[in-house]
Formats: structure tokens, C-alpha cells, sequence
């Protein structure tokens, strides 16, 4: 049998008995300092307005929060908003709100129940100084250093001037003497916070073949590193694209979004944060070699560029992605040769002929194709006359070089 309420009672002690007496299923955490709610603007007086949060929550906030910079109302009665908790009364349960630290006095206090309670606030930057920049947040003169800026190394923090921003109080001190209280801000804790949690989202699903936007943040000579929200992987250079890429600056940028594949992750060391994640762009575009031997059949003639140039023949770009080998014992010379460069330049345009094409590794056997006056018919004979035939793959070409004495020197 239910007991006839005290009215003696707390209010407060009468609720919690109220919200314990409920079945789990209808509960819920109640909001606590420093969370994000969003409500609906139920009642409007000249200095309060009361928010409904849902669940039996309500809030009040400063209706100067609510204004213009002409003091007009941004909100009206039924209209939904989302604040910040700055505070809990204890005797209600009422949660107040706020949607930016106030100035002045009412400000520093703000400030210093931030500070207290790890609450984001939000800064304009001002200017860069000694060691750091100047931030103006609710009305105070702050400072962040330069090391705590940024989660990355900060190379020209004059790109952040005239940005408003979230930061951390890491220090707070009050004034003396008509002095501002002392106010040290970090966005990189905060930007870590939210790595940390996007990568423990990211971690949950992350497997070989899924596909994620990212963003370049570092160029080496091996390849670039891409931010994946929270987790770092790889982009090798030899994954950039099915073209030959030697620097991937020459393809990418710092700052520049990518859409990539994962494939691999291995499990990271001791002392490392996250997997070693192997990503890919090469993955995603088509492969140039699928239909290869139906766009260029054997016989098929081509202007191509010498594109590298090695001891036992040239490579020549037949199509973006696709280079073919033309042996050393193609090049018509008068004298043995002990290198391609011998008889070409790299970035020298050849016309070559197809021998032979294999799509599923990868190669293309090439011939010097005939000039005009041969009659466009045989392939140009190698030096000492012989007929050209199929060189084969190329590890027969690779073995026949390596099997071929080199000419003595002459001291």
C-alpha cells in the first residue's frame, strides 16, 4: 500500500524516490556538468527561460543568452536549442545552462567553474605571441601555447587567428589589484579526447577491404600518412595508383581529403598507439591491365616514352599505368651495348610494336616497330641482323641478360 507523501519532505528526497520506484527500462542517466543537451524553450520571463529536456529534465538559462547583439530574442516559445550543463541545483535537480560563458565579472566566475569542471569554452584568437597566441574568451584575455594549439606540430600559427575555437582551462588564477584573472587554455587536449574516441569507434569496425575518407597530414619519400578520424594509417608510394609514382608530392598535398582502402592491418607494439594500418588509392581506381590484351593485341604499334632506363632494356610508357620492356638486344646499334642508356634518354618518345602481352603479371613485350620505308610490315631487326621473336617473360629476359658475358675492358 502506497504512503501518503509528507509534505514535510524534501522535494528532492521525494523524487529520487519517485525516479527509483520506475522500472529500469525508463530510466535514464541524468545529464551531468559539462554534457551536451538539447530541449525545447517552454517558458520565456525577462531573465529566465525554462527548457524541457525530455525524461522529466528540465533547465533554465539566461535569456541574455537568447538575444542579439540588438537585444532582440533568437528563440521563441516551442523552438529547440542545445546547451551546455554549467551547473546542478542540488535541492531541485534543476540543470542551468548555458550556450556561451558570459563576460565581465559573471564571466571570470564562468571561467572559473569551467575550469573547475573541465568544461569546454569557446575563444576567438586574437594574435600570436611570445610562446603562443592570445585568446579572448568571455571578455578575458587568455593564452595558449603553441604546443598545445594543435594535436599535430604547429608550423604558422597565424592560420589560426580570427578562428573561434574550443579549448580547455588547464590554469586559472584569479586577479588582484584590477588585474584579470590569469588564463591558460589546450585545444590539443581536447582534439585528443575526440581522437581517442573516434578511434575507439573506428577500431570497432576497421577490417581489410573497408572503405574510409581521410586526410593527408605528412609527405615522406616512402609514401603519405592519412588520418582516418582517430587511427593513422600508410599510404605506400607504390599504392598511390597503378601510374609510376617516385615522389608522392607529386600527387598529394598536406590538408588533402582521400578516399582509401584498407588493406592490411597488423596489430601495433608495444609503446605504439593503434594497429598498422596499410591503405591504398590504387585499390579503388580501375586496373589499366584488365582488358589490356583486347585495347593492345600483340602486333599493336605505339609512340611511347622512355619512362626508366636499366642495364638490360628500356621501360616505355604505353598509357597512364602501363609500361612495356624493350629489351637491349632490340636496340639497332653499331657496337654491343652494356646499358639502355647507351641508346636512349629517358623522357625520349620511341615508336615500339607489341610482342607479346600478359595481362596477369603485369608485362608487355616490346620491339622497335618498323619505319616507314620498311613498309610497316616486319618489326625492326635487334643488331646482327636476326628476325625478332617472342623474348617470352621476363624473368627469361631477366636470366638472359644476367647469362651474358660483358665485354672486357681495355685499361
Amino acid at each position: 500500500m502506497a504512503r501518503e507523501p509528507d509534505p514535510t519532505e524534501d522535494f528532492a528526497t521525494l523524487l529520487a524516490e519517485f525516479e527509483a520506484a520506475q522500472p529500469k527500462s525508463e530510466r535514464r542517466a541524468r545529464p551531468q556538468v559539462g554534457d551536451r543537451v538539447r530541449g525545447r524553450v517552454v517558458s520565456l520571463g525577462e531573465e529566465i527561460a525554462l527548457v524541457d529536456l525530455g525524461q522529466k529534465a528540465e533547465g533554465i538559462i539566461d535569456t541574455a543568452q537568447l538575444r542579439d547583439a540588438s537585444g532582440a530574442l533568437t528563440v521563441a516559445i516551442g523552438d529547440e536549442l542545445e546547451a551546455q550543463v554549467v551547473e546542478i541545483d542540488d535541492s531541485t535537480g534543476t540543470l542551468r545552462l548555458a550556450r556561451t560563458l558570459g563576460r565581465g565579472p559573471d564571466g571570470s566566475a564562468a571561467l572559473e567553474q569551467a575550469h573547475a569542471h573541465g568544461l569546454a569554452v569557446e575563444g576567438l584568437v586574437g594574435a600570436v605571441i611570445k610562446g603562443g597566441v592570445e585568446v579572448q574568451v568571455a571578455g578575458v584575455r587568455a593564452f595558449c601555447p603553441i604546443s598545445q594549439l594543435d594535436a599535430r606540430y604547429v608550423e604558422d600559427p597565424q592560420r589560426f587567428v580570427g578562428q573561434r575555437l574550443q579549448f580547455r582551462i588547464t590554469r586559472y588564477e584569479a586577479g588582484g589589484r584590477g588585474r584579470g584573472p590569469n588564463v591558460v587554455l589546450s585545444r590539443r587536449d581536447l582534439l585528443e579526447e575526440e581522437a581517442a574516441a573516434r578511434a575507439s569507434e573506428l577500431k570497432a569496425h576497421l577490417k581489410v577491404g573497408l572503405v574510409l575518407d581521410g586526410t593527408v597530414t605528412s609527405l615522406k619519400d616512402y609514401g603519405a600518412f592519412v588520418d582516418l578520424g582517430g587511427l593513422e594509417g600508410m599510404l605506400h608510394v607504390s599504392e598511390l595508383g597503378h601510374s609510376r609514382v617516385t615522389k608522392p608530392g607529386d600527387v598529394l598535398q598536406l590538408g588533402q581529403r582521400v578516399q582509401v582502402q584498407v588493406i592490411k592491418i597488423e596489430e601495433g607494439t608495444a609503446g605504439k598507439r593503434g594497429p598498422r594500418i596499410g591503405l591504398s588509392l590504387k585499390a579503388l581506381e580501375r586496373d589499366p591491365w584488365g582488358d589490356l590484351a583486347v585495347r593492345l593485341p600483340e602486333g599493336t604499334r605505339r609512340a611511347g616514352k622512355v619512362a626508366r632506363l636499366e642495364p638490360f632494356g628500356a621501360f616505355v610508357e604505353l598509357e597512364p599505368g602501363i609500361e612495356g620492356l624493350l629489351h637491349i638486344s632490340q636496340l639497332v646499334t653499331d657496337r654491343p651495348l652494356r646499358h639502355a642508356k647507351e641508346a636512349l634518354s629517358v623522357g625520349e618518345t620511341v615508336k615500339v610494336q607489341v610482342i607479346s602481352v600478359e595481362p596477369e603479371r603485369h608485362r608487355i613485350s616490346l620491339a622497335l616497330a618498323p619505319s616507314d620505308e620498311d613498309g610497316g610490315e616486319a618489326v625492326a631487326a635487334p643488331a646482327g641482323g636476326a628476325a625478332p621473336k617472342s623474348l617470352g617473360t621476363f624473368g627469361d629476359l631477366l636470366k638472359g641478360a644476367q647469362a651474358k658475358p660483358r665485354p672486357a675492358r681495355k685499361n
